[in-house]
C-alpha cells in the first residue's frame, strides 16, 4: 500500500506563489503516473496537473502558464509550483498516484486571499 503525504499549503495573497510537495512511500514511485487534484467548497474535485513516469505533463486550462508539476524520483516526491495565484485557486489540494496503484494523499489547504 502506498502512502502519500502532502505539504506546503497555506495562506497567500493574490499574485503570490506556493510550492506543494507530495512524498511517496514504497518502491514504485519512479514508474508511477502522478497527479495533483483540488476541491473547492461546494465544487467537485478536479484534476489540476499530471506527470507521467516518463516526464510528460498535462494541465487544466485554468492553470496553464501559472502552475508547474515536476518530480524527483530519487526523493520519491512530486511537486506543484503555483505562481500568480488567484482567489479561485483556493481549495484543498490532493496528491494522487494515478497508476499503477491508485492512492490519494490526505490533502493540504491552499487559501488565496488578501
Amino acid at each position: 500500500q502506498v502512502q502519500l503525504v502532502e505539504s506546503g499549503g497555506g495562506l497567500v495573497q493574490p499574485g503570490g506563489s506556493l510550492r506543494l510537495s507530495c512524498a511517496s512511500s514504497g518502491s514504485i514511485f519512479s514508474i508511477s503516473d502522478m497527479g495533483w487534484h483540488r476541491q473547492a467548497p461546494g465544487k467537485q474535485r478536479e484534476v489540476v496537473a499530471r506527470i507521467r513516469s516518463g516526464g510528460s505533463t498535462d494541465y487544466a486550462d485554468s492553470v496553464k502558464g501559472r502552475f508547474t508539476i515536476s518530480r524527483d524520483n530519487a526523493k520519491k516526491t512530486v511537486y506543484l509550483q503555483m505562481n500568480s495565484l488567484k482567489p479561485d485557486d483556493t481549495a484543498v489540494y490532493y496528491c494522487r498516484m494515478e497508476a499503477p496503484l491508485p492512492a490519494w494523499g490526505q490533502g493540504t489547504q491552499v487559501t488565496v486571499s488578501s
